[in-house]
């Protein structure tokens, strides 16, 4: 007996099919295998990845000085040194008032502990000084029992240091040759790949750097927005060290979620040890505030508008990113979504169909 038209078209779908899930599960797989080739070469991609955002904020003086018949090398040098600079003085901006008040914060440290124990004492806790006494003595021994992990911890901890450090030296060296040789390498790109990938990959690449630019700038007014309104709140309660606790906002507002608990965990200890457990709480809720708006109102608006991408599309990506990579992947989330929409809108525009030309279609509209 033939088959039928409608076997026919049901064979011939379900071949489409097939094909389409073997050419899904075979990109699947390199995309697999390309993440761990990617985690294997994670300590020399990440300085790079570091260099790159970085590059981001110091492009724009060093294109300026080049404008202006600076040679590359010294324009790249200059803002290279200007660059440490200003980070050398946000870091001496937040540690000097510190120090100078670090007595008055550990006078305020310790009448904190004080109030608290007091405070404990009374109803409805009613815990006495013989039971305090026990806790710390138990904590003590707990310690001790652990002091084998805690050696451990240390040591892990001295090494992220240090592999911090290592991290932001590569960078700041990357950094400098990105400002030097920077304008070079789409030239030298088109001039080392094949057929139309020596059109593609280079329009695909600056309008990837303009997306970086853009996240970049993006993430620095939201951090700015924090800063103001977390220290606007702060001078209002009266808090102590109100601008180095603006700048460390500013700066931890790079660091997706970890940088703004620290930042607010900072902020609400010393209003704890400096005014008391009232100011404390109304410095916790103006913090839990701004980083909810940021978070939820600031942040996907200003990234949505900066990258082409809808707020509610950089919302998952950052929690996507989060979940898969921690604060690494908080921070690389939207703009590798970004990218992402790079690619795949300049894939759309050359798959699909050409626009015709005016007198092509008003030729057409006649014979139509």
């Amino acid at each position: 007996m033939p088959p039928t038209l409608s076997s026919k078209k049901t064979a011939a779908a379900l071949r489409t099919s097939a094909r389409f899930s073997a050419e899904l599960l075979l990109v699947l797989v390199m995309t697999a295998v390309a993440l761990w080739l990617l985690g294997k070469m994670w300590s020399v991609v990440w300085p790079l990845i570091v260099g790159l955002l970085m590059t981001t904020l110091t492009w724009p003086p060093a294109r300026f000085l080049r404008r202006r018949g600076w040679r590359p090398a010294l324009a790249a040098s200059v803002v290279t040194v200007l660059f440490l600079l200003v980070a050398a003085g946000i870091a001496a901006l937040i540690a000097v008032p510190v120090a100078s008040q670090s007595g008055q914060l550990t006078d305020g440290v310790a009448q904190g502990i004080q109030r608290l124990r007091e405070w404990a004492a009374g109803p409805p806790l009613n815990i006495g000084d013989d039971q305090i006494t026990g806790a710390f003595d138990a904590a003590v021994a707990r310690v001790q029992d652990s002091v084998g992990s805690l050696v451990t911890t240390v040591v892990t901890g001295v090494s992220t240091v240090f592999n911090g450090v290592v991290t932001a030296v590569l960078a700041v060296f990357l950094m400098f040759f990105f400002l030097k040789d920077g304008p070079r390498f789409l030239p030298w790109l088109t001039r080392q790949l094949p057929g139309r990938l020596a059109t593609d990959v280079p329009v695909v690449a600056e309008r990837g750097w303009d997306t970086l630019g853009a996240f970049v700038r993006s993430q620095a007014f939201v951090g700015l927005l924090d800063a103001v309104f977390i220290g606007l709140g702060l001078w209002i309660v009266g808090v102590p060290l109100v601008l180095p606790l603006a700048v460390l906002t500013f700066v931890a507002a790079f660091v997706p979620i970890v940088g703004a608990l620290f930042a607010g965990l900072v902020a609400v200890l010393i209003a704890l040890v400096s005014n008391g457990l009232t100011d404390a709480l109304i410095v916790l809720a103006i913090i839990v505030l701004v980083q909810q708006l940021e978070g939820n109102v600031f942040q996907p608006m200003i990234q949505s508008r900066g990258l082409g991408l809808h707020a509610a599309v950089v919302l998952l990506a950052v929690t996507l990113g989060g979940s898969l990579a921690g604060i690494v992947g908080s921070l690389l989330a939207v703009p590798v979504a970004a990218l992402i929409a790079v690619v795949w809108n300049y894939l759309r525009e050359e798959l699909g169909d050409p626009p015709q030309e005016p007198e092509t279609a008003a030729a057409a509209a006649p014979a139509a």
